[in-house]
């Protein structure tokens, strides 16, 4: 498991047949389906009878088979009498696939843990009561905050209409990303850029401005062994469309889902070109009159897309607005042992902060050494998801 997990969710050990186990087992087969289960939340399941765990499952990509439904699959007739631990609150609505709940009563599962209850108005309770009402016992909110951090991004889109927004900064002890020459490969070491393909790999986009864009003209994929595919949507805030037809994103465009979002009122012939190579243009609705692309419409357009978690890697000036709209909920720090000084590009540009009290603020939730840098984790601490 990558260090950046292990730092999230190690807490102090559980005797091995506690609820509480139980359930940060089923969360541990959730962060399996990070990054390619959206629009869906990543959940977790496991069939327990007698200490025995008869059958596992995690949501599978693309959002099915839910994973109660391969947990359940596993464990056959077994199932009957067991005890199922799911991270999220069964489903109860048909959809792409049956209920989760109808088939755990099927099933003849008597016992449901649960770890959270599902935000979604077309579930939200009705997969408990569906339960309660076939006799089945129901315990609720076990590891409730640790499942709640698996699926943020899920909350975010179904309660604010929007994803989970992640700032990987990879920086000086001094918090500068580049020389003023621009000079920036590499500042972090390898063991630190691969913890970062693993923040690709468990995110379901990666996003950056159009100057991080053409300077460094990044593939932005996951290129660990085994992962490949797991490279998320690739997007690109180019008001003006200025991002070269020869760039990395413009000609893997085809292979890799990749989104602009642009004025559109630039270069038709350009546009086109754009479009042709693969690339998907998103206009805001007249931009001509609103002036121009806003971060709240980005984030509001990226959740109807049905987007959970929006990788965010520079440059700094998007890292600002960003930071001014209030719209970064997790950092990722890489810090190398290495010092600028005040000529450096700083990682994060100016964005209008006149008192203390105004800053954004975080908690700490994970911090380890990765070859001589430092890998730091943080929360924001006024993220509301109620």
């Amino acid at each position: 498991m990558s260090k950046i997990w292990e730092h999230i969710t190690n807490k102090a050990p559980l005797a091995p047949t506690s609820d509480d186990a139980y359930m940060r087992t089923a969360l541990g087969l959730a962060r399996r389906g990070l990054g390619n289960v959206w629009p869906n939340p990543a959940v977790g399941c496991i069939i327990v009878k007698d200490n025995i765990v008869l059958g596992r499952g995690w949501t599978q990509p693309g959002g099915r088979p839910h994973a109660e439904t391969v947990a359940l699959s596993r464990a056959g007739e077994d199932a009957r009498g067991a005890t199922a631990y799911v991270t999220l609150e069964p489903c109860s609505h048909h959809g792409k696939t049956p209920p989760c709940a109808e088939a755990l009563i099927e099933a003849g599962i008597t016992r449901v843990v649960i770890a959270l209850e599902d935000p979604d108005p077309r579930v939200s309770g009705r997969g408990i009561k569906m339960l309660k009402d076939a006799g089945i016992e129901i315990i609720l909110n076990v590891c409730r905050e640790e499942a709640l951090e698996v699926n943020e991004g899920f909350f975010l889109k179904v309660l604010k209409e929007r994803p989970m927004f992640t700032m990987k900064m990879a920086t000086t002890l001094d918090g500068k990303i580049a020389v003023h020459t621009g000079e920036s490969e590499w500042i972090t070491e390898a063991p630190t850029r691969q913890q970062g393909h693993l923040l690709r790999a468990n995110h379901d986009a990666i996003m950056v401005g159009i100057g991080t864009a053409t300077e460094d003209n990044p593939k932005l994929t996951c290129r660990l062994a085994g992962l490949e595919d797991h490279s998320p949507v690739r997007i690109v805030i180019d008001r003006r469309m200025r991002l070269p037809l020869t760039h990395h994103l413009v000609t893997e465009a085809h292979r890799i889902p990749t989104w602009m979002f642009t004025l559109g009122d630039q270069d038709d012939i350009r546009a086109e070109a754009y479009q042709e190579a693969g690339m998907e243009l998103i206009v805001p609705p007249h931009s001509n009159n609103e002036g121009g692309i806003t971060l709240d419409w980005v984030a509001s357009e990226l959740g109807k897309r049905g987007l959970t978690r929006v990788l965010v890697e520079g440059g700094s000036h998007l890292c600002a607005a960003m930071m001014r709209r209030k719209l970064v909920d997790r950092l990722a720090w890489m810090r190398a042992p290495r010092l600028m000084g005040h000529d450096g590009i700083p990682v994060v540009q100016a964005f209008g902060v006149d008192h203390l009290e105004d800053t954004p603020f975080f908690d700490r939730n994970g911090l380890f050494g990765s070859g001589d840098d430092l890998v730091e984790l943080y929360r924001r601490r006024d993220l509301d998801l109620s």
